[in-house]
């Protein structure tokens, strides 16, 4: 009974998934189908490649403008999170304290075991050595400084010197870290598909293995146009919960969530961008070299 409820849900999720991939653009702006949103973005940036460079600084300019906005959105955040914490101390007290501290230590615990296990595992694959000499001091040098700013793109400079510091071919480094720190989300994919689960359980919807591989999929593309300021990935969340049709009422009490416990979230999260683009440059620079001196000798 259990199998075929989850294939249920399964079927249900694929199915929104198909249909609001393929939704009519004008529709999905009015009905806040963001996974349609993203996918027609998606397709405009690709043929909009092709355009003239007068159209693509207009593109540039209000790509800038809205990042504007969205940086004064995400600084008012907290007078709204502070009405949302009191109300919720003013009915419950503080037992609402440790539910959140439970999401919390899931959160950075997940991420942690990136930090830790997955990305020293993908580094030993490329240079075939002891990875975590590279790893630890890619999250001593930029994570920590990562930490405190909250902003990838803040962090930049730091990525960028701590590459010169390990002379990492500069051609490379140039490219992949400035475009490390707008791709490269591992942190907010982990807390767009934790929030997502934690809302879905919640609800009592029923999670099987490949629905949650599924929702990982979209939250790892989604996370590709994670903002780079502080909480940029939170506005990502009503995107994912659309997928199991949770509404975004829902959704958005999600984010608030999100961004109550944004202070270590967010600096962990952060931690874990930022340091990978460092830790993934090296990895490929050094396997490159390694390559090259064995086609050599």
């Amino acid at each position: 009974m259990k199998d075929l409820i989850r294939l249920k849900v399964l079927q249900i999720v694929l199915n929104t998934l198909l249909f609001k991939i393929v939704d009519n653009p004008v529709n999905a702006l009015l009905t806040g189908n963001y996974i349609g949103i993203l996918v027609w973005g998606a397709g405009l940036g690709i043929t909009m490649h092709h355009a003239s460079d007068s159209t693509k600084q207009m593109l540039a300019d209000l790509s800038e403008a809205v990042s504007n906005i969205v940086r004064f959105v995400i600084r008012l955040a907290p007078i709204g999170i502070f009405g949302l914490v009191a109300a919720t101390f003013a009915e419950t007290g503080f037992e609402a304290l440790a539910g959140y501290a439970q999401l919390l230590a899931v959160l950075v615990g997940a991420m942690l075991f990136i930090a830790l296990v997955v990305n020293p595992v993908i580094v030993y694959v490329k240079i075939k050595r002891n990875p975590y000499p590279l790893v630890l001091k890619c999250l001593r040098e930029s994570g920590v400084t990562a930490f405190f700013t909250r902003s990838s793109a803040a962090n930049i400079p730091v990525n960028m010197a701590l590459c010169e510091e390990l002379k990492l071919h500069k051609d490379t480094y140039s490219v992949s870290i400035p475009l490390g720190a707008t791709i490269n989300m591992g942190g907010a994919a982990i807390t767009i598909t934790i929030l997502t689960l934690a809302a879905a359980h919640t609800l009592n919807i029923p999670i099987d293995f490949m629905t949650a591989l599924l929702l990982s999929v979209v939250a790892s593309v989604s996370a590709c146009g994670a903002s780079g300021v502080a909480g940029g990935s939170l506005l990502l969340i009503p995107l994912a919960c659309s997928l199991f049709g949770i509404s975004n009422d829902v959704a958005m009490q999600v984010v608030a969530v999100g961004f109550i416990i944004g202070v270590i979230q967010d600096s962990a999260e952060t931690a874990l961008n930022s340091s990978t683009d460092v830790i993934f440059t090296a990895a490929a620079c050094e396997a490159a070299e390694a390559k090259e001196a064995a086609q050599a000798s």
